[in-house]
């Protein structure tokens, strides 16, 4: 067999592994470099310079996957969203006060969104009981802490400890109804044939 034969051989395989461990309900903890697809996210900064639209940050949540950790904003109104979203050098830092903040993990993820956390009357839509700990993500493999930077001039940061500096995906995707979600995914680990 040849090497370019074994390496589709093993990507195929490794793909397989990844559905049949989702299908069967094997935990996050069960991936390995051998099972997760290869990884082209990157760890550089990725924005999108949009306007800020009628939209407001109403809650966010996390998810443990196979092969990331996921944190999703939920957004009402409507995508494409302006955003930037960046490991943060040296550390991550409030907007406004521009104060550094030392957070859990061995890198920052800076995350902005370009949609206040208010409605109107400036009542807020998203309030975490604890901004220092917004999610809890206790037992996650990569997140280690999400920080609630709050709303500014009409923009959201929020400030997400990360294990190490691994490479990230961010997309939108519409609903429900007439609302949107912010998503972004943190790899477990950088994974190459």
């Amino acid at each position: 067999m040849s090497t370019t034969s074994r390496t589709l051989r093993t990507a195929v395989l490794g793909t397989a592994l990844v559905i049949a461990s989702s299908v069967a309900g094997a935990g996050p903890a069960a991936a390995t470099a051998a099972n997760c697809p290869v990884v082209y996210w990157g760890s550089l900064a990725k924005t999108s310079a949009l306007n800020p639209i009628l939209a407001t940050v109403d809650n966010v949540r996390t998810g443990r996957h196979t092969c990331y950790d996921r944190i999703v904003f939920d957004v009402g109104g409507r995508a494409p969203l302006g955003y930037t979203v960046g490991y943060a050098e040296p550390s991550f830092r409030l907007d406004g006060s521009d104060a550094p903040v030392d957070l859990i993990g061995g890198a920052d993820l800076q995350i902005t969104i370009n949609a206040p956390a208010h409605d109107l009357k400036y009542v807020p839509t998203f309030d975490p009981a604890d901004p220092t700990h917004a999610v809890d993500v206790t037992g996650y493999r990569t997140l280690r802490q999400v920080y609630w930077g709050g709303t500014y001039e009409g923009y959201t940061t929020v400030g997400l400890g990360v294990r190490a500096r691994l490479p990230y995906r961010v997309f939108q995707l519409d609903g429900p109804g007439g609302h949107s979600r912010f998503v972004i995914d943190v790899a477990h680990q950088w994974t190459s044939f």
